[in-house]
Order: C-alpha cells, then structure tokens, then sequence
C-alpha cells in the first residue's frame, strides 16, 4: 500500500475527523483531535482493509510557543498487513495534558505510556498503572518539558568563540 492510497482510505473511513495530513520522511502524518484519538486509532487497528495491529511507539512532544496546544502525543502504527506505518498525532493543552489510554487495545502501550507520563506529564486515563518509570518517584517535575534554560548562565569556564557562538 502507498501512503496516497492509505490517505484515500483513511479520508473515507474518518471522514472529518482527520484535522491535518501530510507526509514526512515516506511516512504519512495524520493529526486528530485528543478527544477522538482513542476511536481512530480503535477503527483503524480493527478494520479488516487498513489493519494497523502494531503500536510501535508512543511519544511526547513539548511546544511552548503554541498556547493550547503546548504537548503532542505521537503514536506509530504499523500494518503488517499492508506493510505501511502510519503517524497519529494529538495536541493537547498544557493545563489538563489528558487523553485516553490504548491499554485496552494494544497491551504494549503500557509502558511507553508511563514513560510519556514521566518525562512529559501527560496524563493516560484509564490507564491501569500510570506510575513513574525511568525517574524518581519523588521528582515534582517532568524533565522533558522545556522549563528550564539548556544552559547555566553563571558558567565562567566556558568560551562561546569554542561553540561556533
């Protein structure tokens, strides 16, 4: 299958519910709204044509510049099938940074899920152990969130003229 023809079928199976599409990189990118993530990505795992059976990552994404859409979740599909993977994304606030969990639907969303919960905060509902993963449990922050400079602007020990700067 080709990316043009896994977008006709999507056109015709999601209709409005495709709020952007684009490729990137030979991969088709299809941004859906949070709300309806859960049900696309439902439909498109059990329709018999397209048959998206492998979740092969879950993601975040922080974009402080864009008010209202701060954070991205990223999900790669793959058809085995139809030998095509297929990019899901969805924005959501920085306020209530929440949207269903694929547990249900492909048990290896597990843990890529409380990984996105540990280094971005967002929260999977439903999701049946979403504790930290990788960080310390008593962390009060998401380390992957773009809050704090890259840099430490009371370093003396080091020239910029050596960075390209």
């Amino acid at each position: 299958m080709t990316n043009s023809a896994l977008a006709e079928a999507l056109n015709s199976l999601l209709g409005e519910r495709i709020v952007t599409s684009e490729e990137l990189y030979d991969t088709l990118v299809v941004e859906v709204s949070s709300a309806d993530a859960f049900s696309v990505i439902e439909t498109l795992k059990l329709d018999p044509k397209l048959s998206f059976n492998f979740l092969t990552l879950i993601g975040g994404v922080h974009y402080p510049e864009n008010p209202g859409r701060e954070l991205c979740v990223v999900y790669h599909l793959h058809s085995w099938k139809n030998a095509i993977r297929l990019r899901i994304k969805a924005y959501l606030p920085a306020e209530n940074p929440s949207i269903q969990s694929l547990t249900s639907l492909y048990e290896t969303a597990n843990w890529m899920e409380r990984e996105t919960f540990d280094f971005f905060g967002i929260k999977f509902e439903n999701h049946p152990n979403l504790t930290r993963i990788l960080n310390m449990d008593d962390m009060d922050y998401h380390p992957m969130l773009k809050e704090h400079p890259l840099e430490d602007g009371t370093r003396e020990d080091k020239d910029d003229r050596f960075f390209g700067r």
